[in-house]
């Protein structure tokens, strides 16, 4: 991938699933990353990974609903790696129930990590980028913010609202050099899916039914969906910008 080899991306939510595939994704071409994530433990492994592919890393423990949190982070990652050029929005949460059994506590904890926690980061980091020149930010929502999912009713609010806002600011932006699009991963063999489905015989079943829906037969993995975003990232993709792509095994074909 052109334009990415030491450059300082953020990556969001690393300490896991697909965050952590995008940043060894983004160590193989030797960019420097920057994680913001809550997860002590799984942070410190995904430094430990990235640097055995032989890239710099820095993590800065934060949450991402707290701009001023956030903002720290940001000025901690800079300090050690140097300016910021790209962020991938990655980390999100979610617990499954129908809407009519869930409650505004439930709601706020959704929309604030799942909706205020990628403008924070826009409003912190965009400034930033542009003052560098220009860069690239991919947001990573879902085909629940596109199609909606039963049980996600106000994750897939959120998700939509990603989409929207990442279309918006790249209409603000672009001419200032910062390019946004937005990667939707279909169901993914993540932690998040994990607590989703459950353990035990619903969640087998629910992987079960997945599986038969998805044409490639198998949930994604988080190296399914690094690839894409590191290619969006890169000079590769320089004339694409405010984009949805979906990431599905087929699952949902959009136009």
């Amino acid at each position: 991938m052109r334009g990415l080899e030491g450059k300082v991306i953020i990556v969001t939510g690393a300490g896991s699933g697909i965050g952590r595939g995008i940043a060894h994704r983004l160590a193989e071409v030797n960019a420097r990353i920057g994680i913001i994530d809550l997860n002590a433990a799984g942070s410190a492994e995904t430094v430990a990974l990235v640097e055995a592919a032989g890239a710099r890393a820095f993590s800065a423990l934060a949450d991402i609903v707290d701009y001023a949190a956030v903002e720290r982070a940001v000025d901690a990652i800079e300090a050690n790696l140097g300016p910021v050029s790209g962020l991938v929005n990655n980390a999100g949460w979610d617990q499954a129930m129908p809407f009519l059994s869930t409650n505004t506590d439930l709601w706020k904890k959704i929309i604030d990590i799942n909706l205020y926690g990628p403008l924070n980061l826009h409003h912190i980091v965009v400034p930033r980028i542009i003052a560098q020149g220009g860069g690239r930010i991919v947001n990573i929502a879902s085909d629940a913010g596109r199609n909606g999912s039963s049980g996600e009713a106000v994750y897939s609010a959120c998700k939509a609202g990603v989409i929207a806002f990442g279309k918006t600011l790249s209409r603000e932006t672009a001419r200032k050099g910062v390019i946004i699009n937005t990667v939707c991963p279909g169901p993914s063999d993540t932690p998040l899916f994990a607590s989703f489905a459950g353990d035990g015989e619903g969640g087998a079943k629910l992987r079960a039914s997945l599986e038969r829906s998805i044409p490639l037969g198998r949930l994604g993995q988080p190296e399914d969906i690094a690839g894409i975003v590191a290619f969006l990232l890169s000079e590769e993709a320089r004339f694409i910008v405010g984009q949805t792509i979906s990431v599905s095994g087929g699952l949902t074909m959009h136009g």
